[in-house]
């Protein structure tokens, strides 16, 4: 679904699963800059909206995520998984209820199949599930702004800021109040500075909650059963996961940024060293310079100097060994 804002001055449209918003408006480090000083909005309009509405709609959510939700207070922003049989992460939600309808947002593509698993699972609960991405567009606020939502439009706030569920039909005269515009790459920076893992960027067909630091924040360790539970319930009580996420400082002078999937390996076990994990997200941050996200093997030392491609690299622990 193309955005009504590439129309704007400068705008660049993003490629891949991010199609058809702007990637950025002309310059990245201003955009980002404003994004960190909160100021202007970013359109997310190319994700997903899922609403579940009914009587039933937070304890039946309860038993199929990850999250604690069955007790969730009216305009309280949460996040949550669902889980494959075998633990695998395969959706991931970003939750608000405003008191008579439950809202997420998804990744873009994914709204289909999350509906049709949510669709399986009704049985006798009174819930209704609906594809809700043709009329409303996400839209995100940083962390510090001013801006007042629209009257109406619910809001899920936190730490990282305030995303919008907007109806689509507003967000060209929306976006005239809100400026200034900030691309999805300045977003995706300041997700990248801030640790936080995105499906299909840091996940794959394996990746399970523990290896991205998900536990707490996304997956409630104290809650009824669900769908993959006795992998998490099994790695937190006796093993750790095979990866971890982490952190990593780029070699600036670098022109390129290495991609998804680059290989990284030990630095000082030459170029023919074995491959101990791969880059997830690359940026440019207009302070940290380039960094990336990355999920390596459990049993890496910390210390360890990492090439990532050609690049020398070194990390940050976001998830413990």
């Amino acid at each position: 679904m193309k955005s009504p804002l590439l129309s704007l001055p400068g705008a660049v449209p993003a490629e891949g699963v991010d199609e058809g918003v702007a990637a950025h408006y002309g310059d990245l480090f201003r955009e980002q800059r404003a994004l960190a000083d909160g100021a202007g909005f970013v359109d997310l309009s190319h994700r997903g909206v899922v609403a579940v509405t009914g009587e039933d709609r937070l304890s039946w959510l309860h038993l199929l995520l990850t999250q604690h939700v069955s007790e969730l207070p009216a305009g309280e922003a949460t996040e949550a998984l669902i889980l494959s049989a075998h633990g695998h992460i395969e959706h991931a939600l970003y939750l608000v209820d405003d008191g008579t309808t439950v809202w997420a947002h998804v990744e873009p593509g994914t709204q289909e199949a999350l509906v049709a698993y949510l669709e399986s699972m009704k049985f006798f609960y009174r819930v209704e599930v609906a594809d809700r991405t043709a009329d409303f567009a996400v839209v995100h606020l940083p962390a510090g702004s001013i801006a007042e939502a629209p009257e109406g439009v619910v809001v899920r706030e936190t730490a990282f800021g305030r995303d919008l569920f907007l109806p689509r039909a507003d967000l060209e005269a929306y976006a005239e109040k809100a400026g200034p515009a900030a691309g999805l790459l300045a977003y995706e920076a300041l997700r990248v500075e801030h640790h936080r893992p995105r499906l299909g960027f840091e996940t794959d067909h394996r990746t399970i909650p523990h290896e991205l630091g998900w536990i707490g924040s996304a997956v409630h360790l104290q809650k009824g059963c669900y769908r993959g539970q006795e992998t998490v319930a099994r790695v937190q009580n006796l093993g750790k996961p095979p990866r971890r996420l982490v952190f990593l400082h780029l070699d600036g002078s670098d022109v390129h940024l290495p991609p998804h999937g680059t290989e990284i390996r030990v630095a000082d076990e030459g170029e023919d060293g074995r491959k101990i994990g791969v880059v997830t997200t690359s940026v440019r941050h207009f302070e940290l310079g380039p960094v990336a996200l990355a999920l390596v093997k459990r049993n890496v030392p910390v210390d360890a100097r990492l090439v990532v491609g050609e690049t020398a690299a070194a990390q940050e622990v976001i998830v413990e060994p």
